[in-house]
C-alpha cells in the first residue's frame, strides 16, 4: 500500500471521519484499492479516521493508508474481538469497550462524518444506524457511501424504491450520499447541508441522554 506523499495537503471542516466496511477484502482488487484511495484522500485533506479497529479485510487496507500517511487513527473494539487471532492488531489509538452497542456509539462520539466502504451485515447495520440517527435528528453529520463498482446500487434502488412506496419521505432520502469516487464522495460530504425535517431535535435527544428536564 502506497500513500502518495506528493498530494497537497488541504484543510477539510471535518477533523475525524468514520469508516465503515467489510472485515474481509472482497472478491474484487478494486474494494482493496478503493479503501487505500479513501486513507489517502484523508490524509491529502488533512482528516483523521475513527473505524472498528483490527487490520483484517477493508479495514486494515484503510487504517493503514491514514496511519502510513501520518494521519491519527482511532481504532474502536469490543474487547471480546480484541484478540489478534480474530481481528488482527489495531493501527493506531485503541479504544476498548464493552460491546457492539458501546462501539457504534463510541465512534460516532467522535466522528464529524460518516462514510461506509463495500462490506456486509456489520456494514450495513452501522450505516443504517447512523441513517436512522440523522433522520430522528440525533445527529446532523453527514452519511456517504463509496459506491465502488456500483456495489451500492442494489441498496440504493431499494432505498428509492422505499421512497416511492411512502415509507421514507423524500427529504430524508437526501441524507444518504454516494459517488464512486473517495475524492468525488468526500467533496460532496463537505458541501452536505441537512434538508430533511428531524423527528424530535439534537438538544431533545440530548436532554434525554443525559436525564436532564427543565421541569426538575
Amino acid at each position: 500500500m502506497e500513500v502518495n506523499t506528493e498530494t497537497i495537503i488541504q484543510k477539510s471542516k471535518f477533523g475525524r471521519i468514520c469508516v465503515f466496511c467489510g472485515s474481509s477484502q472482497g472478491n474484487k482488487s478494486s474494494y482493496q484499492e478503493a479503501a487505500v484511495d479513501l486513507g489517502n484522500e484523508l490524509v491529502s485533506m488533512n482528516i483523521d479516521l475513527v473505524y472498528g479497529g483490527g487490520s483484517i479485510g477493508l479495514m486494515g487496507f484503510v487504517s493503514q493508508a491514514v496511519h502510513d500517511g501520518g494521519r491519527h487513527v482511532i481504532g474502536v473494539i469490543p474487547k471480546t474481538l480484541m484478540p489478534r487471532e480474530l481481528t488482527g492488531e489495531t493501527v493506531g489509538e485503541v479504544r476498548a469497550v464493552a460491546d457492539m452497542h458501546q462501539r457504534k456509539a463510541e465512534m460516532a462520539k467522535h466522528s464529524d462524518a460518516f462514510i461506509a466502504l463495500p462490506g456486509g451485515y456489520g456494514t450495513l447495520e452501522e450505516l443504517l444506524e447512523v441513517i436512522t440517527w440523522a433522520q430522528l435528528g440525533i445527529h446532523d453529520k453527514p452519511v456517504g457511501l463509496l459506491n465502488v463498482d456500483g456495489y451500492y446500487n442494489s441498496l440504493l434502488s431499494f432505498i428509492d424504491k422505499a421512497v416511492e412506496e411512502g415509507f421514507i419521505s423524500p427529504n430524508a432520502r437526501q441524507i444518504i450520499i454516494s459517488a464512486p469516487t473517495a475524492k468525488e464522495l468526500v467533496k460532496k460530504l463537505e458541501e452536505y447541508s441537512p434538508c430533511h425535517e428531524s423527528v424530535a431535535s439534537k438538544l431533545c435527544w440530548e436532554i434525554e441522554r443525559i436525564g436532564y428536564s427543565s421541569e426538575d
